[in-house]
């Protein structure tokens, strides 16, 4: 047992490495959000500030832009909700009806293949479209757009977890009586809710920091999203690194309170524990 506590140790002590390495960025940006201006644009490296000020949470505060938060909040909830909707019946029929041909292969291949593509390649198209169903410059257009890589991702998913449900339970359920319908919404849905939440929570998270689709499709201010704020505090004459970090910290908090609130489920969801 001796032996062990080396070894456990040098474990703990890797572990907070790592934790801090990955935290770095977020505290640096805090640190640099609480700087004034002159400090962090110094040629000192200091990561704490000589002097805390809140000026930049006041200056985002005087833009209002927490109206562009709640501007990306129904993106993300819209984009989420959309791709699990769409995503669960189609990997519920991929992974329990036998398809003529392979098509389900094909199908497969097919949306791996858009997942693939990169998002500029589909920018002209998409611009198309949207100003053909008069939803360009709106949210409910950008919510359609990150459908192109929100639902096959969500596809991908959720089809592993659909195929580790035992179909045992849905035959005995079928014997009783119960139909399709009552057997994906009172047995499927249920087993799946690690999934469901793991992949909700991914889909979630790119939809939140979404930024090319949104540059490109909203032209109205008032519109905007949080990513596309940020491009406008840089400019030609100065790049505003104390508004641009504080929006990164505020920006990161739901994500992490999202993360915190979900975080047994992801557990069981990335560990494949459906049981």
């Amino acid at each position: 047992m001796d032996n062990d506590r080396p070894a456990g140790l040098v474990r703990v002590v890797s572990a907070f490495a790592v934790a801090a390495l990955f935290a770095l960025p977020l505290v640096w940006a805090l640190a640099t959000s609480l700087k004034p201006s002159g400090e962090y644009v110094s040629a000192s490296a200091a990561l704490l500030p000589r002097e805390f000020t809140l000026m930049h949470y006041e200056a985002l505060a005087d833009s209002r832009v927490w109206r562009l938060a709640l501007n990306s909040l129904a993106v993300t909830l819209g984009t989420t909700a959309l791709a699990l909707a769409a995503a669960l019946p189609a990997a519920y029929a991929l992974a329990r009806f036998d398809f003529p041909h392979r098509l389900d292969a094909l199908f497969l291949a097919f949306v791996l293949l858009v997942k693939l593509t990169p998002p500029i390649v589909l920018a002209v198209p998409l611009y198309q479209v949207l100003r053909t169903l008069g939803l360009l410059d709106t949210l409910a257009g950008l919510v359609l757009v990150n459908q192109i890589y929100a639902m096959p991702f969500a596809l991908w998913m959720l089809l592993g977890f659909v195929r580790d449900v035992p179909f045992v339970y849905e035959e005995a359920a079928a014997i009783d009586g119960a139909g399709l319908a009552r057997r994906i919404v009172q047995i499927v849905i249920p087993i799946l809710g690690p999934g469901l939440a793991a992949t909700g929570v991914l889909v979630a998270i790119a939809a939140w920091n979404e930024f090319l689709f949104a540059f490109l499709f909203l032209q109205s201010p008032a519109n905007f999203t949080l990513p596309t704020y940020v491009a406008t505090r840089i400019n030609e004459d100065e790049t505003l690194w104390g508004q641009l970090s504080a929006i990164g910290v505020l920006a990161s908090l739901p994500i992490l309170a999202l993360i915190g609130f979900v975080h047994r489920a992801l557990s069981r969801g990335f560990a494949g524990g459906l049981n």
